[in-house]
């Protein structure tokens, strides 16, 4: 698959007049609980020549380029990539230190060598703890649950809890956030829900877990409550910025 994936970069370079500074997995597969039958998410980074920059019309600044069962591909202009980063976009975080990288440059390891100066803790938290409501809303809703649903509440919480901590990005792989941050007492409920999901396309749904609903619920009181203390300060960094943005036209 990464052959394939290989190619299809090679072809949006040259039909799209760009060049890619770094692409990685994104999603499941990066975050290391994959299923069996997960697609995989491909995000890249692209910078166009620097006529593109100067036109008086605006442009797209992203490429969609394919969507199906198998691939999700779509990139981010370095232009709305920097701005993002400006604002602390926890996506660009992700990217940057995706463990499954397709492609990168010398110029994006620069850039990422000294990313962490952008991140805006209270930013970081704020995006993880909305993230982990808006999944608890929407998938533990009822008396019986989808099983692998837990992870996509679970994960930004303990992103939350690492950023309260260390303030600093949290790692994307799952499974070092569940090493540092969660409670001893449910690492082997989280660990077996790990290995059905990685072993088999369909997990299932049935009861909800007891146990973990009421660890989910605890963490979100506290991360709120937690929240107010967190850093939301920093110096302009827009010069900084343009000067990275010169530098790779």
């Amino acid at each position: 698959m990464r052959e394939a994936i290989l190619e299809k970069l090679d072809e949006i370079e040259k039909r799209e007049n760009i060049r890619i500074l770094h692409c990685v997995e994104s999603g499941s597969r990066a975050w290391g609980f994959a299923s069996p039958d997960s697609d995989y998410d491909v995000r890249f980074i692209y910078v166009r020549p620097k006529e593109f920059y100067l036109r008086l019309d605006k442009t797209r600044d992203v490429i969609e380029w394919q969507l199906d069962d198998t691939l999700d591909i779509n990139g981010w202009d370095i232009r709305k990539s920097l701005i993002l980063l400006n604002k602390s976009n926890p996506t660009l975080f992700e990217w940057c230190f995706s463990p499954i990288v397709y492609k990168t440059t010398d110029e994006w390891q620069k850039l990422s060598g000294m990313i962490n100066r952008f991140f805006v803790p209270r930013s970081g938290v704020n995006h993880y703890l909305s993230t982990a409501k808006s999944n608890y809303r929407v998938y533990l809703n009822g008396e019986t649950v989808i099983f692998k649903k837990y992870f996509y509440i679970l994960r930004p919480i303990l992103a939350c809890k690492w950023i309260l901590a260390e303030g600093t990005p949290p790692p994307v792989l799952f499974r070092t956030l569940v090493d540092k941050y969660l409670d001893e007492e449910l690492k082997p409920e989280v660990e077996k829900l790990l290995e059905m999901k990685t072993k088999t396309p369909e997990m299932g749904e049935g009861k909800r877990l007891e146990r973990l609903d009421g660890y989910l619920d605890r963490s979100i009181r506290e991360i709120e409550e937690s929240i107010l203390g967190v850093d939301a300060e920093r110096t302009d960094v827009w010069n900084e910025l343009n000067g990275i943005f010169l530098s790779l036209l």
